[in-house]
């Protein structure tokens, strides 16, 4: 398995885009820029997928998921 790449850089990724995704190409955003078999970790938990990382994020406010699709406030990078 590939090291563990910390939430906090998905995070990174989703504000200097500022733009809103819809979750498959949130996805995707992801994987290109980590890799298709990345594994995440935050403060709290670890060896996430993607699809685990997203719902985490989306729970906790970092991700704001509406209609448009998911977006990170800039107020939310920790």
């Amino acid at each position: 398995m590939s090291e563990s790449i910390h939430g906090h850089q998905v995070m990174e990724m989703m504000a200097a885009s500022a733009k809103t995704y819809s979750k498959s190409a949130l996805k995707a955003e992801i994987a290109t820029k980590f890799g298709e078999d990345a594994h995440f970790h935050t403060c709290m938990h670890s060896d996430l997928t993607a699809d685990a990382l997203i719902e985490f994020l989306t729970s906790k406010g970092k991700f704001v998921e509406s209609e448009e699709g998911i977006h990170m406030p800039e107020d939310h990078l920790c």
